[in-house]
């Protein structure tokens, strides 16, 4: 079965997607053609959006699902003549806060992301840009100012996992990659001993890790099947020796990596 969703919003759209994703997503057997269409803040656009949704349920032969987070009533009005199924993001939750706290809300377009946010997005923004700077062990010295340091063999998810936790939740992550030679060492390399309680391991089974390696580097001895079983045994074996906390990242995506290692490692997280 297909059904299109549209997520529409008078700002960026993310607090529309965000939900909408999640709520979809539970909704097994079901093949769902998603359509993000923010900044719809004046009645013209409102009008075009609502002939899209039309030529849609055309298409489909069944009305489409609308999540919104139009915080103008005409503009929302306007969307409202079409014949989609919409679900008000905003009046399923606020109308209930405002009963229970006793006080209206601003109810204002790009409230989450307005000015009062603005420290927070600098740190994300400087959290990124740690991340970067700190990618692969670029610069160890700098580790005495990270949050938490991602350890593990060359291609087990560091990378996108320190940028995830960079960019949503402000958080300074390093990483450093194990080479053979590293993991020649009885323990630690020097260079990560002074920060023990900052790291955190990442292994991943070793087929998975000779398909991504292979992408990168086909046919090498990086890639082999037996050169990344060899490194993984090593690494798992180096963290139970030194007691570093570690996840197999093998079927988890970017962002349950994250909040498990978040969760464990009790970071504070800019929300």
């Amino acid at each position: 079965m297909k059904r299109t969703a549209f997520f529409i919003s008078d700002g960026t759209g993310i607090t529309a997607g965000t939900l909408g994703n999640s709520l979809l997503s539970q909704f097994d057997g079901i093949e769902f053609k998603k359509v993000t269409l923010p900044y719809i803040d004046t009645l013209e656009k409102a009008h075009a959006v609502a002939l899209q949704i039309n030529a849609a349920i055309e298409e489909d032969q069944v009305r489409p699902i609308i999540l919104d987070t139009i915080v103008n009533e005409d503009i929302r009005a306007c969307i409202a003549q079409c014949n989609g199924m919409m679900i008000d993001v905003f009046a399923t939750f606020i109308k209930p806060l405002e009963k229970e706290l006793g006080v209206h809300s601003t109810y204002t377009v790009g409230k989450s992301h307005g000015i009062q946010e603005m420290n927070r997005y600098k740190d994300r923004i400087e959290s990124v840009n740690f991340a970067i700077d700190n990618d692969d062990g670029a610069r160890t010295q700098q580790y005495d100012r990270a949050d938490i340091i991602l350890v593990g063999v060359s291609r087990s998810g560091k990378t996108p996992s320190c940028l995830y936790m960079a960019m949503q939740y402000g958080i300074r992550a390093a990483n450093y990659p194990f080479t053979e030679e590293d993991m020649a060492l009885q323990g630690l390399p020097d260079s990560l001993e002074p920060h023990r309680a900052k790291l955190y391991g990442l292994t991943i089974d070793p087929f998975q890790l000779a398909a991504i390696r292979h992408e990168r580097r086909a046919n090498s001895r990086y890639a082999s099947l037996d050169q990344c079983t060899l490194e993984v045994r090593t690494i798992e074996r180096l963290f139970r020796q030194e007691q570093i906390p570690y996840i197999n990242t093998t079927t988890f995506s970017v962002e349950e990596i994250a909040t498990r290692i978040i969760s464990e490692a009790r970071l504070v997280r800019q929300i």
